[in-house]
């Protein structure tokens, strides 16, 4: 065989493999309904995982993404990149706010809006969209205080950034809303006024498309709705197609996990004390490497959270009293200023109307507390005690201790005392094996008779 038949087999080999993998792929793919589950506070790991899963959707070339949500809201930033996503993604997404008894509060509402498809299970609610800054009231008209009536005093900065916060929001909501031909009025009013509406009137003021049991009815009541997604009109075929949910890797997990602020906070006392324990013993290396270690990851979940950098700099000024507490015992007034200024910074770290989902529980504040409490009380406990024992050691051990006489002498010679020798004076002529007392030390010559 030629070298050129050779060639054309192989290549007509080539072509034959790579047509296969382009037919049977998208048949397989085209037939199924991603499912992601969108639980609990919309964080930036929740975030990575929808834009992830949206994006492996894409490739797979899905029928349709149904993202099932149940979640009190979350940070602006996290909301607006899955938003970001839904717009660009060149599949359909239906937002599906189940199962019975879910919500979709504040940053749900938006992601509601954006999608292609707003369906709600029957006893679910959604709205409540106000944002609230940290810090700040809410104001009692809707962020309209900004602007000045005649013989009223200019508005505050706090007020003006409030309006200002309001005022993006509605604007962003009935973008979205008139973009998928929703009801951008009553968008407007959830952001203003924090109205909700359950699953029937969010249907008849035409807020959702529709109103569905469950994934597999809402995917039977889809079939052969018309959607415009990038890319042009398309008409859905979901009738009977398999669902694969597509469940947070590894990576998503340790973002939920470090993102959590009760674990970021553990983190960051591990880390610290860490440090601390390795300066103070320098040679151990495990203590330090993983306190920096701890540290450092604590660092990366705060710069995602939305905290207060006030109860960072008290939970830091609450380690450093337990420290000195432990290192120059104070018998107890550096202890519990350090666990008063650990609850009060646990406390604050979060705002719990800034960002619902992501405050610290009480529970795990009094627990905390209870457990440096009981550390406090220890280290207490054991500098009394050691205030009151004997002296075990120097120059106040040696003195009345007992002394043998290693050999007969006159005026100086030698002695065993506490199991070691030593060079003794002493006023009296001193027989071997006689013992006495040490009654003076003078340098590292002692005094006995």
């Amino acid at each position: 065989m030629t070298p050129a038949r050779v060639l054309a087999r192989s290549a007509w080999i080539t072509l034959l493999l790579m047509a296969l993998f382009a037919v049977g792929r998208p048949a397989g793919a085209a037939s199924e309904a991603v499912v992601v589950t969108l639980d609990g506070a919309i964080t930036p790991a929740a975030a990575d995982y929808v834009v992830r899963a949206m994006r492996k959707a894409a490739d797979q070339q899905a029928a349709i993404i149904v993202i099932k949500m149940d979640t009190p809201g979350g940070l602006d930033t996290s909301m607006r990149r899955i938003i970001k996503a839904i717009l660009a993604s060149p599949v359909p997404v239906a937002t599906f706010v189940g199962p019975d008894g879910a919500r979709a509060a504040s940053a749900g509402t938006f992601i509601l809006y954006a999608s292609h498809i707003a369906a709600m299970a029957p006893a679910t609610n959604l709205g409540a969209a106000t944002p609230v800054a940290i810090g700040g009231e809410e104001p009692a008209d809707g962020g309209n205080k900004s602007r000045k009536k005649d013989g009223e005093a200019p508005p505050s900065t706090r007020e003006s950034l409030r309006s200002k916060q309001i005022n993006d929001a509605a604007a962003y909501i009935r973008g979205l809303a008139d973009a998928r031909g929703r009801n951008a009025d009553w968008a407007e009013r959830a952001v203003r006024e924090a109205v909700s509406l359950p699953a029937a009137e969010a249907k008849k003021l035409k807020v959702v498309d529709l109103i569905a049991r469950d994934v597999p009815d809402l995917l039977r009541q889809l079939d052969g709705r018309k959607v415009i997604v990038q890319g042009g009109e398309r008409t859905l075929k979901t009738a009977d197609i398999a669902q694969v949910e597509i469940e947070p890797d590894w990576r998503t997990r340790l973002l939920m996990v470090v993102t959590d602020p009760s674990v970021a906070v553990i983190l960051m006392m591990i880390g610290i004390y860490g440090l601390i324990f390795e300066f103070m013993n320098p040679g151990f290396v495990l203590p330090g490497v993983l306190g920096g270690i701890c540290l450092l990851i604590a660092l990366y979940a705060f710069q995602l959270l939305p905290i207060n950098y006030a109860g960072i700099a008290l939970m830091t000024l609450g380690i450093l009293f337990l420290v000195a507490e432990a290192f120059m015992p104070s018998f107890g007034a550096l202890g519990l200023g350090g666990i008063a200024a650990l609850a009060i910074g646990m406390f604050i770290l979060i705002d719990p109307e800034t960002a619902p989902g992501f405050d610290i529980p009480i529970s795990f504040i009094a627990g905390f507390s209870l457990l440096m409490g009981a550390a406090v009380f220890a280290t207490a406990f054991f500098a009394l005690k050691v205030r009151h024992r004997p002296v075990v050691s120097g120059r106040e051990d040696l003195q009345g201790a007992e002394a043998v006489v290693l050999g007969d002498f006159e005026g100086e010679g030698w002695a065993r005392v506490r199991g070691e020798t030593w060079r003794v004076t002493s006023g009296k002529p001193m027989k071997q094996g006689e013992r006495a007392r040490v009654v003076g030390i003078s340098g590292l010559t002692l005094t006995i008779q």
